[in-house]
C-alpha cells in the first residue's frame, strides 16, 4: 500500500500554538476537531522534544467540546465510572471494550440516522422516538453480549469458556484463585453495566 496517505503532522509550540505542516499554517483545536470529523488523520508532536502528544490534544478537544453549551455528550455517570477504572485491574480491558463498542456504533450509525430522520419527518413523535431508543438499547445489549462472549473465550472458569485448566498446588493455585476472582469481578461489572441500560 504505497499510496496509503500518511497522517498530517501537527507541531505544538511552547506558546501553545499548533502548526499544520501539511498546509503550512497555524491551526486551532477547533480546526483539528473539524479534521477529525472529516476523517483526516493527524499526529501531534511537541515541537521542542518531538514527543507524540496526540492523545492529550485529542483529549483537550473533547474537553472543549464538552464545555460548549448543548454539546455535552458524555454522561456524568460514565465519566465517574471511567475515572474509577484508572489504576484498577480492569483498566487494561476498558480501551478495547470502548473501541469495540464505538466501532459497532459507527457501523450502525446510518441506521440510527435514518430512524432519527423518520422521527423528525412529521407525525406523532412518541412512537418513532421510542423505536429509535429501542434500537439503540438493542445495539448496546448486542455489544455487551459479544463482549461477554469474547471475555468467556479467555476465561476457563465459566461454562462454555475456554478449556478447563486443572488447578495446581502451591503458587499456581494462588494465581488461579486470584485470576478467578478478577474474572468474577469483571463479570459482575459487565452485568452491572448491562443492567444500568435496562
Amino acid at each position: 500500500m504505497a499510496n496509503e496517505k500518511q497522517p498530517t503532522t501537527i507541531k505544538k509550540y511552547a506558546n501553545r500554538r499548533l502548526y499544520n505542516t501539511g498546509t503550512s499554517a497555524y491551526v486551532t483545536l477547533e480546526d483539528l476537531a473539524e479534521m477529525v470529523k472529516k476523517g483526516e488523520d493527524f499526529e501531534v508532536f511537541d515541537a521542542k522534544t518531538s514527543e507524540d502528544i496526540t492523545r492529550s490534544v485529542l483529549t483537550q478537544i473533547i474537553f472543549e467540546q464538552e464545555g460548549k453549551v448543548g454539546q455535552a455528550m458524555l454522561p456524568v455517570a460514565f465519566l465517574r465510572q471511567l475515572i474509577r477504572f484508572y489504576g484498577d485491574s480492569m483498566q487494561a480491558l476498558v480501551p478495547s471494550y470502548l473501541e469495540f463498542t464505538l466501532d459497532r456504533l459507527t457501523s450502525e450509525q446510518q441506521k440510527f440516522r435514518d430512524q432519527f430522520t423518520n422521527v423528525l419527518g412529521g407525525g406523532p413523535l412518541a412512537e418513532p422516538t421510542r423505536q429509535m431508543f429501542q434500537t439503540m438499547d438493542e445495539q448496546a445489549r448486542k455489544n455487551m453480549a459479544v463482549f461477554r462472549q469474547a471475555l468467556s473465550m479467555f476465561n476457563p472458569f465459566v461454562p462454555g469458556g475456554g478449556a478447563s485448566a486443572p488447578a495446581k498446588a502451591g503458587e499456581e493455585g494462588k494465581e488461579l484463585d486470584e485470576l478467578r476472582k478478577q474474572v468474577g469481578d469483571l463479570q459482575k461489572r459487565i452485568d452491572g453495566l448491562s443492567s444500568d441500560r435496562t
